[in-house]
Protein backbone atom coordinates (compact mmCIF):
# COMPACT_ATOMS: atom_id res chain seq x y z
CA UNK A 1 0.00 0.00 0.00
CA UNK A 2 1.34 3.43 -0.96
CA UNK A 3 2.34 5.62 1.95
CA UNK A 4 2.81 8.78 -0.10
CA UNK A 5 0.81 10.44 -2.80
CA UNK A 6 2.49 10.65 -6.18
CA UNK A 7 1.96 14.22 -7.34
CA UNK A 8 1.96 15.13 -11.00
CA UNK A 9 2.40 18.65 -12.33
CA UNK A 10 1.01 19.36 -15.81
CA UNK A 11 2.53 22.56 -17.21
CA UNK A 12 0.53 23.98 -20.09
CA UNK A 13 1.36 25.76 -23.31
CA UNK A 14 1.06 29.50 -23.70
CA UNK A 15 4.23 30.97 -25.19
CA UNK A 16 5.48 34.02 -23.23
CA UNK A 17 2.86 33.45 -20.53
CA UNK A 18 4.75 30.29 -19.64
CA UNK A 19 7.18 32.10 -17.36
CA UNK A 20 4.38 31.96 -14.79
CA UNK A 21 5.19 28.26 -14.41
CA UNK A 22 8.37 29.32 -12.60
CA UNK A 23 6.42 31.29 -10.00
CA UNK A 24 3.97 28.42 -9.58
CA UNK A 25 6.70 25.83 -8.99
CA UNK A 26 8.42 28.08 -6.46
CA UNK A 27 5.20 28.86 -4.59
CA UNK A 28 4.15 25.21 -4.48
CA UNK A 29 7.53 24.36 -2.96
CA UNK A 30 6.91 26.91 -0.21
CA UNK A 31 3.73 24.99 0.63
CA UNK A 32 5.72 21.76 0.76
CA UNK A 33 4.19 20.55 -2.51
CA UNK A 34 6.95 19.01 -4.61
CA UNK A 35 5.85 17.06 -7.71
CA UNK A 36 7.18 13.59 -8.43
CA UNK A 37 6.11 13.74 -12.09
CA UNK A 38 6.43 16.76 -14.36
CA UNK A 39 4.82 16.85 -17.79
CA UNK A 40 4.83 19.82 -20.09
CA UNK A 41 3.59 21.08 -23.41
CA UNK A 42 5.45 23.72 -25.40
CA UNK A 43 6.79 26.37 -22.99
CA UNK A 44 5.58 24.14 -20.16
CA UNK A 45 7.97 21.47 -21.43
CA UNK A 46 10.84 23.96 -21.43
CA UNK A 47 10.23 25.18 -17.87
CA UNK A 48 9.54 21.63 -16.67
CA UNK A 49 12.79 20.38 -18.23
CA UNK A 50 14.77 23.13 -16.53
CA UNK A 51 13.15 22.12 -13.24
CA UNK A 52 13.90 18.39 -13.49
CA UNK A 53 17.49 19.14 -14.58
CA UNK A 54 17.98 21.49 -11.61
CA UNK A 55 18.36 24.56 -13.82
CA UNK A 56 15.18 26.42 -12.91
CA UNK A 57 17.00 29.24 -11.10
CA UNK A 58 19.34 29.67 -14.05
CA UNK A 59 16.40 29.87 -16.45
CA UNK A 60 14.60 32.32 -14.20
CA UNK A 61 17.68 34.56 -13.99
CA UNK A 62 17.95 34.65 -17.77
CA UNK A 63 14.24 35.34 -18.22
CA UNK A 64 14.30 38.23 -15.74
CA UNK A 65 17.30 39.78 -17.50
CA UNK A 66 15.74 39.62 -20.98
CA UNK A 67 15.01 42.92 -22.71
CA UNK A 68 13.01 43.72 -25.85
CA UNK A 69 16.28 44.18 -27.73
CA UNK A 70 17.69 40.83 -26.62
CA UNK A 71 14.44 39.08 -27.48
CA UNK A 72 14.50 40.55 -30.99
CA UNK A 73 17.88 38.88 -31.61
CA UNK A 74 16.18 35.47 -31.56
CA UNK A 75 14.11 36.33 -34.64
CA UNK A 76 15.83 35.78 -37.98
CA UNK A 77 13.96 34.03 -40.77
CA UNK A 78 16.16 31.43 -42.43
CA UNK A 79 16.74 31.10 -46.17
CA UNK A 80 14.45 28.07 -46.46
CA UNK A 81 11.56 30.15 -45.06
CA UNK A 82 10.55 27.44 -42.55
CA UNK A 83 10.81 29.43 -39.33
CA UNK A 84 11.46 32.82 -37.74
CA UNK A 85 13.60 31.76 -34.78
CA UNK A 86 17.40 31.82 -34.98
CA UNK A 87 17.93 28.08 -34.38
CA UNK A 88 21.62 28.26 -33.45
CA UNK A 89 20.99 30.98 -30.87
CA UNK A 90 18.02 29.09 -29.46
CA UNK A 91 20.05 25.87 -29.20
CA UNK A 92 22.75 27.70 -27.21
CA UNK A 93 20.06 29.12 -24.97
CA UNK A 94 18.64 25.64 -24.24
CA UNK A 95 22.08 24.23 -23.48
CA UNK A 96 23.00 27.09 -21.15
CA UNK A 97 19.72 27.49 -19.27
CA UNK A 98 17.72 24.26 -19.60
CA UNK A 99 19.98 21.24 -20.14
CA UNK A 100 23.01 20.09 -22.11
CA UNK A 101 22.53 17.84 -25.11
CA UNK A 102 23.75 14.74 -23.27
CA UNK A 103 21.15 14.88 -20.46
CA UNK A 104 18.69 11.99 -20.81
CA UNK A 105 15.12 12.11 -19.51
CA UNK A 106 15.43 8.69 -17.90
CA UNK A 107 18.40 9.89 -15.80
CA UNK A 108 16.52 12.83 -14.26
CA UNK A 109 15.53 12.62 -10.59
CA UNK A 110 11.85 13.11 -11.46
CA UNK A 111 9.71 11.49 -14.14
CA UNK A 112 9.33 13.82 -17.10
CA UNK A 113 7.54 13.83 -20.43
CA UNK A 114 6.79 16.41 -23.07
CA UNK A 115 3.99 16.46 -25.63
CA UNK A 116 4.50 17.05 -29.35
CA UNK A 117 2.32 16.66 -32.43
CA UNK A 118 3.06 14.40 -35.41
CA UNK A 119 2.75 16.78 -38.34
CA UNK A 120 1.81 14.03 -40.82
CA UNK A 121 -0.85 12.21 -38.79
CA UNK A 122 -1.96 14.80 -36.25
CA UNK A 123 -1.36 12.29 -33.48
CA UNK A 124 -0.22 13.19 -30.00
CA UNK A 125 3.36 12.11 -29.25
CA UNK A 126 4.72 11.67 -25.72
CA UNK A 127 8.47 12.03 -25.31
CA UNK A 128 9.48 10.35 -22.04
CA UNK A 129 12.86 8.92 -23.03
CA UNK A 130 15.98 10.15 -24.75
CA UNK A 131 17.67 13.56 -24.84
CA UNK A 132 15.85 16.12 -22.71
CA UNK A 133 16.64 19.02 -25.03
CA UNK A 134 15.19 17.21 -28.04
CA UNK A 135 11.98 16.53 -26.12
CA UNK A 136 11.69 20.23 -25.31
CA UNK A 137 12.53 21.35 -28.83
CA UNK A 138 9.90 19.12 -30.42
CA UNK A 139 7.22 20.22 -27.96
CA UNK A 140 7.90 23.93 -28.37
CA UNK A 141 8.15 24.03 -32.18
CA UNK A 142 5.22 26.35 -32.87
CA UNK A 143 4.61 26.30 -36.65
CA UNK A 144 5.76 29.54 -38.25
CA UNK A 145 8.28 30.32 -35.52
CA UNK A 146 10.21 27.04 -35.52
CA UNK A 147 10.80 24.46 -38.23
CA UNK A 148 9.37 20.99 -37.58
CA UNK A 149 11.75 18.63 -35.73
CA UNK A 150 12.67 15.15 -36.98
CA UNK A 151 12.28 12.47 -34.31
CA UNK A 152 12.22 8.71 -35.03
CA UNK A 153 11.25 9.34 -38.66
CA UNK A 154 8.40 11.66 -37.62
CA UNK A 155 8.18 15.40 -38.16
CA UNK A 156 7.07 16.89 -34.84
CA UNK A 157 5.63 20.29 -34.00
CA UNK A 158 4.18 22.07 -30.96
CA UNK A 159 2.22 19.82 -28.60
CA UNK A 160 -0.25 22.60 -27.88
CA UNK A 161 -2.03 21.65 -31.10
CA UNK A 162 -3.31 18.45 -29.49
CA UNK A 163 -2.84 18.56 -25.70
CA UNK A 164 -2.19 22.06 -24.28
CA UNK A 165 -2.35 20.93 -20.62
CA UNK A 166 -0.99 17.36 -20.35
CA UNK A 167 -3.07 16.00 -17.48
CA UNK A 168 -3.46 12.66 -19.26
CA UNK A 169 0.32 12.23 -19.50
CA UNK A 170 0.77 12.79 -15.77
CA UNK A 171 -1.86 10.16 -14.99
CA UNK A 172 -0.31 7.69 -17.44
CA UNK A 173 3.05 8.10 -15.70
CA UNK A 174 1.50 7.20 -12.34
CA UNK A 175 0.28 10.41 -10.70
CA UNK A 176 -2.31 9.98 -7.93
CA UNK A 177 -3.04 13.70 -7.88
CA UNK A 178 -2.56 16.05 -10.81
CA UNK A 179 -2.03 19.78 -10.45
CA UNK A 180 -2.58 21.41 -13.83
CA UNK A 181 -1.59 24.88 -14.99
CA UNK A 182 -3.82 26.40 -17.67
CA UNK A 183 -2.30 29.51 -19.24
CA UNK A 184 -5.16 29.94 -21.71
CA UNK A 185 -8.12 30.58 -19.45
CA UNK A 186 -8.62 34.30 -20.08
CA UNK A 187 -6.90 35.06 -23.35
CA UNK A 188 -9.54 35.09 -26.09
CA UNK A 189 -10.25 38.56 -27.47
CA UNK A 190 -7.69 40.32 -25.28
CA UNK A 191 -5.01 41.27 -27.84
CA UNK A 192 -6.60 43.13 -30.69
CA UNK A 193 -3.84 45.71 -31.08
CA UNK A 194 -2.25 47.00 -34.23
CA UNK A 195 1.46 46.80 -34.92
CA UNK A 196 3.08 49.70 -36.75
CA UNK A 197 5.98 48.41 -38.77
CA UNK A 198 7.88 50.49 -41.28
CA UNK A 199 9.33 48.42 -44.10
CA UNK A 200 11.32 50.02 -46.89
CA UNK A 201 10.64 49.11 -50.49
CA UNK A 202 14.17 48.06 -51.40
CA UNK A 203 14.40 45.13 -48.99
CA UNK A 204 14.11 41.54 -50.13
CA UNK A 205 11.36 39.21 -48.93
CA UNK A 206 13.60 37.65 -46.26
CA UNK A 207 14.63 41.07 -44.93
CA UNK A 208 11.05 42.31 -44.83
CA UNK A 209 9.79 39.29 -42.95
CA UNK A 210 12.69 39.25 -40.50
CA UNK A 211 12.34 42.95 -39.68
CA UNK A 212 8.59 42.55 -39.37
CA UNK A 213 8.85 39.77 -36.81
CA UNK A 214 11.68 41.47 -34.94
CA UNK A 215 9.61 44.62 -34.70
CA UNK A 216 6.66 42.57 -33.50
CA UNK A 217 8.78 40.79 -30.93
CA UNK A 218 10.50 43.97 -29.77
CA UNK A 219 7.62 46.42 -29.53
CA UNK A 220 4.67 44.18 -28.72
CA UNK A 221 2.26 45.87 -28.96
CA UNK A 222 1.47 49.37 -30.21
CA UNK A 223 -1.63 50.88 -28.66
CA UNK A 224 -2.36 53.25 -31.56
CA UNK A 225 -5.15 51.23 -33.18
CA UNK A 226 -8.55 52.67 -33.93
CA UNK A 227 -11.83 50.83 -34.21
CA UNK A 228 -11.67 51.18 -37.99
CA UNK A 229 -8.24 49.59 -38.45
CA UNK A 230 -8.03 45.87 -39.15
CA UNK A 231 -5.72 43.86 -36.89
CA UNK A 232 -2.14 43.55 -38.08
CA UNK A 233 -0.78 40.30 -39.48
CA UNK A 234 0.67 39.05 -36.23
CA UNK A 235 -2.24 40.31 -34.16
CA UNK A 236 -4.48 38.15 -36.33
CA UNK A 237 -2.13 35.19 -35.96
CA UNK A 238 -1.87 35.68 -32.19
CA UNK A 239 -5.63 35.95 -31.85
CA UNK A 240 -6.11 32.80 -33.91
CA UNK A 241 -3.60 30.89 -31.81
CA UNK A 242 -5.34 32.10 -28.64
CA UNK A 243 -8.74 30.93 -29.85
CA UNK A 244 -7.39 27.54 -30.89
CA UNK A 245 -5.55 27.02 -27.61
CA UNK A 246 -8.59 28.05 -25.59
CA UNK A 247 -10.95 25.68 -27.40
CA UNK A 248 -8.59 22.71 -27.33
CA UNK A 249 -7.75 23.30 -23.66
CA UNK A 250 -11.42 23.42 -22.67
CA UNK A 251 -12.13 20.20 -24.53
CA UNK A 252 -9.17 18.28 -23.09
CA UNK A 253 -9.72 19.42 -19.51
CA UNK A 254 -13.41 18.52 -19.70
CA UNK A 255 -12.50 14.99 -20.79
CA UNK A 256 -9.70 14.52 -18.27
CA UNK A 257 -10.06 17.04 -15.43
CA UNK A 258 -7.16 17.54 -13.01
CA UNK A 259 -7.56 17.37 -9.26
CA UNK A 260 -6.36 20.96 -8.91
CA UNK A 261 -6.31 23.55 -11.66
CA UNK A 262 -4.29 26.75 -11.50
CA UNK A 263 -5.24 29.50 -13.94
CA UNK A 264 -2.97 32.53 -13.66
CA UNK A 265 -4.45 35.76 -15.03
CA UNK A 266 -2.19 36.51 -17.99
CA UNK A 267 -4.37 38.07 -20.68
CA UNK A 268 -2.30 41.27 -20.54
CA UNK A 269 0.79 39.45 -21.83
CA UNK A 270 0.95 38.89 -25.58
CA UNK A 271 2.00 35.79 -27.48
CA UNK A 272 5.62 36.87 -28.03
CA UNK A 273 6.16 39.28 -25.13
CA UNK A 274 8.85 37.04 -23.69
CA UNK A 275 10.60 39.97 -22.00
CA UNK A 276 7.71 40.35 -19.50
CA UNK A 277 8.92 37.47 -17.35
CA UNK A 278 8.80 39.33 -14.05
CA UNK A 279 5.06 39.99 -14.43
CA UNK A 280 4.31 36.42 -15.44
CA UNK A 281 6.37 34.88 -12.63
CA UNK A 282 4.76 37.18 -10.05
CA UNK A 283 1.27 36.23 -11.27
CA UNK A 284 2.21 32.54 -11.03
CA UNK A 285 3.11 33.05 -7.38
CA UNK A 286 -0.11 34.98 -6.71
CA UNK A 287 -2.16 32.26 -8.38
CA UNK A 288 -0.86 29.62 -5.98
CA UNK A 289 -1.50 31.95 -3.05
CA UNK A 290 -5.11 32.44 -4.15
CA UNK A 291 -5.58 28.67 -4.41
CA UNK A 292 -3.61 27.75 -1.29
CA UNK A 293 -6.55 26.54 0.80
CA UNK A 294 -7.91 24.43 -2.07
CA UNK A 295 -4.51 22.86 -2.75
CA UNK A 296 -4.07 21.91 0.91
CA UNK A 297 -7.63 20.62 1.14
CA UNK A 298 -7.35 18.35 -1.89
CA UNK A 299 -3.98 16.92 -0.86
CA UNK A 300 -5.10 16.28 2.72
CA UNK A 301 -8.33 14.68 1.54
CA UNK A 302 -6.47 12.33 -0.78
Amino acid sequence: MKSKLTIGLALGSGSSRGWSHIGIIKSLAKLGVVPDIVCGTSVGAMVGAAYVSNNLEKLEGWALSLTKFEEAKFFDINTSLNGFVDIKRFHRFLNEHVASDNVLIENCAKKFASVATDLDTGREVWLAKGPLVQAVWASISLPGLFPAIKNNDRWLVDGGLVNPVPVSVCRALGADVVIAVNLNGDIVGKHRKTDNVAITQDEGVKGKLTDFVREYGGSLFSNSKTDHQPPGLFDAIAGSVNITQDRITRSRLAGDPPDIILSPKLSHIGLLEVYRASEAIAEGEKCVQRMQSEIIHVLEER
